[in-house]
């Protein structure tokens, strides 16, 4: 079989990890021939693709990022025929299937082009841990350990100078990462956005750390609102989605704790920083193992489905069951966290 493999939306450790993986078991156990679309849909939507022979694949599982660039444009944007175009292309390519590695966006993409009779299987993806029908997905460990070891710097520097450090991670709509991160560095408070703590929690739990003597940290997700935030506490512009471009909420949280309860506090973005650099182990065998089972899954001829793990197992699920609602952090994983807050 000839295969189009993709990688679409944010970056993320481990994606060249896939890649990696789906090529070596395709060529050793099928004879497959693969060719990778640059830059994600658009590839495909223009035909810009690069031959991925094994000897292109060596030694790029370590490296973060991904070969092959990636863009989040769509083939159905301004009502084109997405489907039709990524046929007209894979038939000029010569291409009988293609594996798409990405979060919702690409996933509901590639449904959409699956129910129009596509050849596609899924690779989830998201650093945000986000997506549903998988119990975990790559680059959620790798940025967990960066924001845990930029945790504990300011953790240092926050005792050093009795201050308050609000730091934000990555977390759009939920918060995996500021809940694993925030409990590894042993964070005085964590702010998800499926349980919003009001303004008032918040500076209880902080001032309850400073007078035992502790510099307080708080861990806020970038999607965090708190339950009493004044009007205009957040204005967010839009991306070409029509989704919030988050970012700013320990900037806006950090001067409020200051000004209520006379502590010095700073702010930190830990943004992009959280998705770069090398995979860790754990994520670069989560990423190899989901790339080899998506070239059984073409094989098999599983189509509009995608591969997935449940426990320490590779399965496939159809790829509505990962588009279809958000994992968000449960009530039970947010009260382990809040007991520890103070």
């Amino acid at each position: 079989m000839k295969i189009g493999i993709l990688t679409s939306g944010g970056d993320c450790p481990g994606l060249n990890a896939v890649i990696r993986g789906a090529v070596i078991k395709g060529d050793r156990l099928f004879e497959d021939e693969f060719i990778g679309y640059r830059d994600g849909w658009r590839g495909v939507i223009e035909g810009d693709w690069m031959t991925l022979p094994r000897r292109r694949v060596r030694g790029i599982g370590r490296i973060g990022g991904t070969i092959l660039g990636t863009s989040r444009a769509n083939p159905f944007h301004d009502g084109a025929d997405g489907a039709e175009i990524v046929r007209r292309h894979m038939d000029e390519q010569e291409v009988d299937a293609i594996i798409a590695i990405g979060g919702d966006g690409t996933l509901f993409t590639a449904n959409r082009l699956s129910e129009a009779g596509i050849p596609v299987v899924g690779v989830p993806k998201t650093v945000d841990n986000d997506l549903d029908a998988t119990d975990y997905t790559f680059g959620f460990h790798t940025a967990v350990e960066i924001a845990t070891e930029s945790l504990d710097r300011l953790r240092m520097t926050g005792d050093s100078h009795h201050r308050c450090m609000v730091a934000e991670v990555m977390g759009r709509s939920v918060g995996w990462i500021a809940l694993h991160s925030g409990m590894a560095a042993g964070a005085h408070v964590i702010c998800l956005p499926e349980f919003p703590l009001s303004i008032e929690e918040i500076c209880g739990y902080v001032k309850a750390a400073h007078d035992r003597g502790r510099a307080p940290l708080v861990v806020v997700a970038e999607g965090f609102v708190p339950s009493d935030a004044p009007e205009g506490f957040m204005d967010y512009d839009l991306d070409e989605f029509g989704r919030p471009r988050f970012g700013g909420v320990a900037a806006a949280l950090a001067p409020l704790i200051e000004e209520r309860l006379g502590i010095e506090s700073r702010a930190t973005v830990l943004g992009h920083i959280q998705r770069g650099g090398e995979p860790t182990g754990y994520d670069r065998v989560l990423a190899t193992r989901l790339g080899t089972a998506a070239v059984d899954l073409v094989h098999g001829g599983g189509f509009g489905r995608m591969v997935a793990l449940r426990g320490t197992d590779i399965v496939d699920v159809p790829l509505t069951e990962a588009i279809d609602s958000l994992k968000t952090v449960p009530a039970s994983r947010w009260h382990e966290a809040e007991v520890l807050f103070g």
